[in-house]
């Protein structure tokens, strides 16, 4: 690109328009990242209450080994840039590419967009339920449609508190002609945080740009320790006059991702669009008797046989045929394929 020379202009740059993170804040931060690239979560598994017995030896009930199920988050997004200014073009120039301005500009209009259009999308990718419909969001079904996600999770258990509803700003402009919707300010609060533009239903409402939106996703409901997206490194530098360069060197670099738990995976819903010509949700897989996987036309398959989950598993394998068929295994399995939205968990006992 271009290095447009100034003869004689005012002292102001117009830079792209830039929002600051619509993410940050609004994921568990319970996990520490330091000297690690790989955390392992670890979850207990209880077991079922027994029928007190009055007599015999185990009156509680014949006691097992408590199990757990573990859960390998290892990152992945190590993202960098690195920009030079020239002190001959920038005083030509005016002196309109301050290097501390620059460097904020970058995060602004490339680090963070990127960063949460990553972690939006496998919030979108990795959420415990995906549901397509083909129906279009109008005013007189988005509050019904919502309240669909706000049951999955009150089904699921999931805390009232701590709950976040994200939206397309076509979906906002849906949303907020509702009469449950709260704008700020009807909520009365001076500031709230980046992106929050009211509330609806005790939950935040944030609207996010079409740039770091997931694509044709109508909304998402995330409780905050469903999920998490730590950066380990978020690390700039400006150097004055490095050698070989008559100027600045402006690098900087994050070490991200995002993952959501499995243990709480009820606690992210999203909406996917799937009328024509829009997204895809795959069909959860068919399992049969003899522990083959079966499903939509090029999709893929990973299951497991241990009782864990294969969508967050470090046990799940691929494969169309699980390989182990004994009698009274629990296969679990699930579709995903490029370019749509994984399936909904299947399971049969063989």
């Amino acid at each position: 690109m271009a290095i447009t020379l100034h003869d004689k202009y005012a002292k102001q740059i117009a830079a792209m328009f830039a929002e600051k993170s619509f993410v940050t804040g609004r994921l568990s931060d319970d996990y520490d990242w330091s000297g690690a690239k790989t955390v392992k979560v670890v979850t207990p598994l209880t077991v079922p209450m027994n029928d007190y017995t009055r007599t015999g030896t185990n009156r509680y009930g014949e006691p097992v080994e408590m199990q757990d199920i573990v859960q390998e988050m290892t990152l992945t997004q190590d993202k960098s840039f690195a920009l030079t200014i020239d002190k001959g073009n920038n005083a030509d120039q005016s002196g309109l590419k301050a290097a501390g301005k620059m460097l904020a500009l970058q995060i602004a209009e490339r680090a963070v967009p990127t960063m949460d259009a990553y972690v939006l999308d496998r919030l979108a990718n990795l959420a415990g339920r995906i549901v397509g419909n083909e129906e279009a969001l109008t005013t007189a079904n988005i509050c019904e449609r919502i309240s669909e996600g706000t049951l999955a999770l009150d089904d699921g258990e999931v805390p009232q508190e701590g709950r976040t509803l994200f939206v397309s700003n076509a979906t906002y402009k849906l949303l907020k002609h509702s009469d449950e919707f709260l704008a700020i300010d009807e909520l009365g609060q001076a500031a709230l945080a980046k992106g929050q533009v009211g509330q609806y239903d005790n939950m935040a409402v944030v609207k996010v740009p079409l740039g770091r939106w997931p694509k044709h996703v109508n909304f998402m409901l995330v409780y905050k320790n469903s999920a998490t997206a730590p950066v380990k490194l978020n690390d700039t530098r400006l150097h004055q006059d490095p050698p070989g360069i008559s100027g600045n060197l402006l690098e900087g670099r994050q070490y991200y991702d995002c993952f959501v738990f499995g243990a709480r995976c009820e606690g992210v819903y999203v909406e996917v669009d799937t009328s024509e010509g829009k997204g895809t949700v795959l069909a959860a897989p068919t399992i049969s008797a003899a522990g083959a996987i079966t499903g939509d036309s090029g999709a893929s398959f990973r299951y497991t046989t241990d009782g864990t989950d294969p969508r967050y598993s470090p046990t799940a394998k691929t494969g169309a045929q699980s390989d182990v068929t004994a009698t009274g295994t629990l296969v679990r399995a699930y579709a995903y394929k490029d370019g749509a939205y994984p399936s909904a968990l299947a399971e049969k006992t063989l």
